[in-house]
């Protein structure tokens, strides 16, 4: 009965155990073994997820974004791909794939994203950083670091006590 709530496209590839609940939209991406996905996330083409990670629910993960192992992104965070958005190109012709650059976004192993956080595209997030609730970040991160704010401004290192 749940499955009827979810969306998942057969060009999607999951590892052992990815525990889905209801209304999640997959296509065209990975996703390593254990990992939990929340409810009402999209993962679109060419996004991978890696092994062991928790992704809260109202998540949006685009086109461009790979996150690897371990990592924790909270509820409804939202990353960017495209630095210059347009619907449209000058001529008014509708934009297509062809029409815009994706933007690579790297999530390193043992990050966490706060709830809210937007990631605007191009960034690293070092591993083990960890993203402050609510927070815009508009460039990389350095690894063991906490960031928080708009724009996300080093707060301290995470082995400083």
């Amino acid at each position: 009965m749940a499955d009827k709530f979810l969306s998942i496209a057969d060009n999607v590839k999951l590892g052992k155990n990815v525990k889905i609940f209801n209304f999640v939209n997959l296509y065209g991406c990975e996703i390593g073994d254990d990992t939990k996905i929340g409810t009402f996330v999209e993962i679109q083409k060419g996004a991978t997820v890696g092994k062991h990670c928790k992704i809260s629910s109202h998540t949006f993960i685009c086109e461009g974004v790979h996150i690897e192992d371990n990592c924790f992104i909270g509820h409804n965070v939202t990353f960017i791909n495209d630095k210059y958005p347009r619907s449209v190109n000058p001529d008014g012709s509708m934009q297509t794939e062809a029409d815009w650059v994706c933007v690579s976004t790297h999530v390193r192993k043992g990050a966490s994203v706060g709830s809210s956080a937007t990631i605007l595209c191009g960034v690293t997030i070092g591993e083990n950083a960890i993203i402050g609730a609510g927070a815009v970040v508009t460039k990389d991160v350095p690894a063991n670091t906490v960031v928080a704010g708009c724009p996300a401004r080093l707060i301290r290192r995470t082995d400083e006590k």
